[in-house]
């Protein structure tokens, strides 16, 4: 905890012996991005840049319910083709499709939708056929 500015002291000067004690002791060195370079400043800026950065952080986002799952639904069909099974598939499918038709049912705020359920059966033919392209 600093001190207070003592009486007589000017306001600089003060501020500067903090500094260079503080500077003296190492107390910078331990700062969070010490010894790297500063980030681009030819942005705009931004009053909301801390709790974007956060965000980041922590991997979270602030998307719209209906922008949100249009990202589900495509982290699912990406999914789909990492996935080892057809049982895999299928669990995969049917979540993002319980989540589609439950948004059908009650729209989310924000803009449209434009999602429609997986076709399960058409996208287990797909995940067949990458999986063995020469149909053996």
């Amino acid at each position: 905890m600093t001190e207070r500015k003592p009486p007589g002291v000017s306001f600089e000067s003060f501020v500067d012996k903090q500094i260079r004690e503080a500077s003296e002791r190492g107390d910078f060195r331990k700062l969070a991005g010490f010894g790297k370079p500063l980030p681009n400043d030819a942005a705009p800026y931004d009053e909301l840049w801390w709790i974007k950065q956060k965000m980041h952080r922590e991997g979270m986002s602030a998307l719209p319910p209906a922008l949100q799952l249009r990202k589900e639904a495509e982290d699912a069909a990406a999914a789909v083709l990492e996935a080892v099974s057809e049982h895999q598939v299928r669990r995969i499918l049917g979540e993002i499709n319980t989540k589609i038709a439950e948004a059908l049912r009650r729209p989310p705020a924000g803009p449209p939708l434009n999602l429609t359920p997986f076709d399960v059966e058409a996208e287990l033919t797909r995940w067949r056929e990458a999986r063995d392209p020469k149909g053996t």
